[in-house]
Parts: C-alpha cells; sequence; structure tokens
C-alpha cells in the first residue's frame, strides 16, 4: 500500500507542473493515507488481550476436543453415506 501510494503521489506531482490540480490531488492522496493508511490507527487503541491465567489450558484444551469430535463425527458420516468413495480414498491413502 506505501508504495503505490507514494508511486500515485509522484506521479501526480509531476502532472501537477502542468495543472495545479493535480498538486491538490497529490495532497489529498498523501492525507487520505496518513489517516486511513496502513501505519496509523483508525479509532483508539484496541484493548490489550488478556493475559493467559490458569483458565486458558482448559478452554483451549476442550475447544480442541471438540473441533476434532466434530470432525470425527462427520467423518463417521462421510463413510456411512458413501462407502464406496471412503473406500476409494482409503485405497489411495496406503499406497
Amino acid at each position: 500500500m506505501r508504495g503505490i501510494a507514494f508511486t500515485g503521489t509522484v506521479v501526480l506531482v509531476i502532472l501537477g507542473f502542468g495543472h495545479h490540480l493535480w498538486w491538490l490531488a497529490a495532497g489529498a492522496l498523501l492525507y487520505l493515507y496518513a489517516e486511513h493508511g496502513r501505519g496509523s490507527p483508525a479509532g483508539p487503541p484496541a484493548p490489550p488481550p488478556p493475559a493467559p491465567g490458569p483458565g486458558a489450558a482448559p478452554d483451549s484444551y476442550r475447544a480442541y476436543r471438540e473441533r476434532r469430535d466434530r470432525q470425527a463425527r462427520w467423518e463417521r458420516r462421510y463413510r456411512r453415506e458413501r462407502p464406496h468413495e471412503a473406500r476409494r480414498q482409503e485405497r489411495g491413502k496406503g499406497g
């Protein structure tokens, strides 16, 4: 983004030697980049994330187990509903 903004500004400044409105466009581009670009925050700073405490590990492990169990249920359902494709995939894994 920075390269595009500065390249556009240089092009507008070069064009501005003939027409002064291009100078205004270059200034507007730099202003927009300064206000909404990558480097500056758009609003008030976000609060820092909470520090990991003793309760953080069980929640993440619980979420992991739920994802793992959900994936296992989907895989069992897939094998039950599409036995031919499941067998073909199992053969492909083995070789």
